[in-house]
């Protein structure tokens, strides 16, 4: 019997790593196909890896609490023997009495069949070559039966772990097969493309350093880690700018305290200024939609999404960021109610992948510590990232009919931290300056 190699997967953009949590599965244990084998703990997600297939696992490399590599051999998984025929016994291998072909060019339709077993005309003749997506024996198997290659398999939508096409997906779609299109040639992926100091930070291994009486040494945990060297390498990849702005909120806190109770009792959840901030950002991202991008090289990459990534603070010290999608498209109840379902999760370790994917925009709140202003760093591969500080009354000059007046106005300030290599002044103070005037002018005869 043969054996399959279970992997580290990647379970989120520039996770490089993972550590090992759990194992649900020991040495010598039968595996199912999408059975749970361990869990993985990230900056970002924690994540529960299946198996790809059945059979048994032999070998496991690394124990609990281990870090590992994206990519690192993890276990091994010795195969069922009809499923280790079927990978080690490919129609377009020659019978062992031929000229076999060059084995990194195999070439079946210029190899003579032999006299006495001619090879039949319904015989499908595109064969399955290697592709970048990992098919099962059993969906290869299936494949090769309904005549279809690897060209047609890469693009039948799988519905497995991270995409994986399994043996229920390709028989659901050769009931309602239908044609498909010809496959676009391969492209390079845009983490292959990019330089190297904008795909992995680089820095210098620091001398080791020994506790005394005056100095303790702790060693970063594996979230922490990561979270610094991502921070440096922001810092080294975008040309950091922040623009503040003031913002008069005097409307929409009086707004907010006359709805907060009754939302709180019909949704369960507290009614922060939050949600209001997000929607107003997304009517602003549509206005400027240069915000909502990214940079590959010397293109920009003009998302049409407004994917929102909002900043979580999780009890051990550390930072999550996770995403709420379409944000443009919700009600301000519907963002309060993701913002806090988000958050729940961030705080319990229930995040899946796609939670952490996807982020188009981030927003901070560093209002929440009473913080007045703070200079974000940007969350790559984003180029703008929106700080939000404390709501305080303050005495302030306003202009009436009969004349200006001191008055108690309730103020925030906005600071916004954007990648000068796209957003100059302009743009950017234009920008922030669109979110604080839909803040300043918030219609306080609207309702949840």
């Amino acid at each position: 019997m043969s054996t399959f190699e279970i992997k580290m997967p990647k379970l989120g953009e520039s996770i490089t790593e993972g550590t090992i949590v759990t194992w649900f599965k020991q040495v010598g244990d039968v595996v199912e196909e999408d059975d749970n084998l361990f869990e993985v703990t990230t900056a970002k997600v924690n994540a529960e890896v299946p198996s790809p297939m059945s059979g048994v696992l032999s070998k496991i490399f690394f124990e609990v609490d281990a870090t590992v590599p994206v990519g690192e051999t993890v276990a091994l998984l010795q195969l069922e023997a009809e499923e280790t025929e079927e990978v080690s016994a490919p129609e377009t291998q020659p019978a062992p009495e031929t000229q076999p072909a060059p084995e990194a060019q195999p070439a079946p339709e210029t190899q003579p069949a032999p006299e006495a077993q001619p090879a039949p005309e319904t015989k499908p003749s595109a064969p399955i070559q290697k592709s970048d997506r990992w098919y099962s024996p059993v969906v290869l198997k299936l494949a090769k039966s309904a005549g279809l290659n690897s060209d047609q398999l890469d693009q039948i939508p799988g519905s497995g772990f991270e995409g994986r096409l399994t043996k229920k997906d390709l028989q659901n779609h050769l009931q309602n097969r239908k044609p498909l299109k010809p496959a676009a040639p391969a492209s390079v992926p845009a983490a292959a493309t990019a330089p190297k100091s904008q795909t992995q930070a680089s820095t210098p291994s620091p001398a080791p350093v020994e506790s005394d009486a005056n100095v303790e040494v702790k060693e970063m945990d594996l979230v922490r880690r990561i979270i610094a060297d991502r921070m440096v390498q922001s810092k080294k990849i975008s040309a950091h700018v922040t623009t503040i702005v003031e913002v008069d909120v005097t409307k929409l806190v009086q707004w907010h305290k006359r709805y907060k109770a009754d939302f709180q009792a019909r949704e369960g959840i507290r009614l922060s200024f939050l949600p209001m901030i997000v929607e107003a950002t997304g009517r602003a991202l549509k206005d400027y939609p240069t915000l909502n991008a990214s940079i590959q090289g010397h293109q920009v990459l003009l998302k049409k999404n407004i994917n929102m990534g909002i900043a979580v603070s999780l009890d051990d010290g550390n930072l999550v960021v996770p995403v709420l999608h379409h944000a443009d498209r919700l009600s301000i109840t519907g963002i309060a109610q993701g913002i806090d379902d988000l958050a729940t999760r961030a705080r319990s370790n229930k995040l899946k992948t796609r939670d952490v994917e996807g982020g188009t925009f981030t927003i901070t709140n560093f209002g929440t510590f009473r913080n007045i202003i703070g200079t974000p760093i940007i969350n790559q591969p984003e180029v703008a990232i929106l700080g939000v500080g404390y709501i305080e009354k303050k005495p302030a000059v306003v202009e009436t009919p009969e004349g200006d007046v001191i008055a108690i106005r309730s103020k925030m300030y906005l600071s916004l931290s954007y990648d000068h290599r796209l957003i100059d002044g302009s743009l950017g103070g234009a920008f922030v300056k669109r979110i604080a005037d839909y803040l300043e002018n918030w219609n306080t005869n609207q309702t949840l």
